[in-house]
C-alpha cells in the first residue's frame, strides 16, 4: 500500500502561509489571451483548457522549453507537451500557439508578447496560468516586463494537500515554495520584477523552510537570475 504524501506537522503552518501568499486570489474575468507558463506541472495545461472551455479567453499561448527539472517528464519541451494535453481535453488546435524557447519566467513573458505581435495580436488583458505557488512571481514579472497589459493570475484549483499529493513529493513542493518566496525580493532588487509586499509572517515562514533544509531551489547569494 502506498503511503500518503504529507507535509511534516512541524512545517505545516509555514507551508500554509507561503501557499496562501503566492496565490494572488484574483477573481477571474474574461481576457484576450491565456498564457500557460511552462513547468513540471501538467495542471497548468489542464487549467488553461478549462478556462478556454469556460470562454474566459479565445486564444492560448503555451510557453516553455525545458529546465533540468522537466527534461525527463517533458522531453519534447514543456509547451509542446502542454499543447498535446490541451488537445486531449478538447481545445481546438487553431486556438493554441506554442512558444517553445523560453527558459525562465522573464522569457515566458517577453517571448509570448513577441509571438503574439508576430500574429498581429496586441492583447489588452491576459490571464497568466501557472503552478499555484508561482502566481505572485509571474504577476510581478509581467507587470515589470509587459506593463501596458492588464494581467490576472490563475492556477488549477486544488487544496494544498491535494497539490502535494499530485506532485508526489512534499520536499519538492517545500523547496519550490522557499525558492519562489526568495525570488520575490531578489528579482525585484535586480530589476526583473516589480516589488511585492512581503509581510513578516511570510519572511518567518520562509526562514522555517530554509532552516529545515529545503534550500535546493534557492538562488546563490551572488546570483540574481531571471527564472
Amino acid at each position: 500500500m502506498t503511503r500518503p504524501v504529507v507535509i511534516p506537522s512541524g512545517l505545516r503552518s509555514a507551508v500554509e502561509v507561503l501557499w496562501d501568499y503566492h496565490d494572488m486570489h484574483h477573481e477571474l474575468r474574461p481576457s484576450d489571451v491565456g498564457v500557460g507558463l511552462g513547468s513540471h506541472d501538467l495542471g497548468v495545461a489542464t487549467c488553461a483548457a478549462d478556462l478556454y472551455q469556460r470562454e474566459m479567453f479565445s486564444r492560448i499561448v503555451f510557453t516553455g522549453a525545458n529546465a533540468p527539472t522537466t527534461i525527463v517528464r517533458f522531453p519534447r519541451g514543456e509547451a509542446v507537451h502542454y499543447r498535446e494535453h490541451a488537445l486531449l481535453l478538447g481545445v481546438p488546435d487553431a486556438a493554441i500557439l506554442v512558444e517553445p524557447t523560453a527558459r525562465n519566467t522573464g522569457e515566458n513573458i517577453t517571448r509570448t508578447r513577441e509571438m503574439l505581435a508576430s500574429h498581429g495580436i496586441t492583447p489588452r488583458a491576459i490571464t497568466l496560468i501557472s503552478r499555484p505557488y508561482q502566481q505572485r512571481r509571474a504577476y510581478a514579472t509581467c507587470r515589470k516586463l509587459w506593463p501596458d497589459v492588464d494581467v490576472q493570475c490563475a492556477s488549477e484549483p486544488m487544496s494544498l494537500d491535494d497539490y502535494v499529493a499530485s506532485i508526489g513529493d512534499a520536499d519538492r513542493v517545500m523547496a519550490m515554495l522557499a525558492g519562489d518566496t526568495q525570488r520575490i525580493w531578489r528579482y525585484a532588487e535586480a530589476g526583473h520584477a516589480i516589488p511585492q509586499p512581503v509581510p513578516d509572517n511570510v519572511r518567518a515562514a520562509y526562514q522555517v523552510l530554509v532552516s529545515g533544509g529545503h534550500i535546493s531551489r534557492l538562488l546563490p547569494e551572488s546570483t540574481t537570475g531571471t527564472g
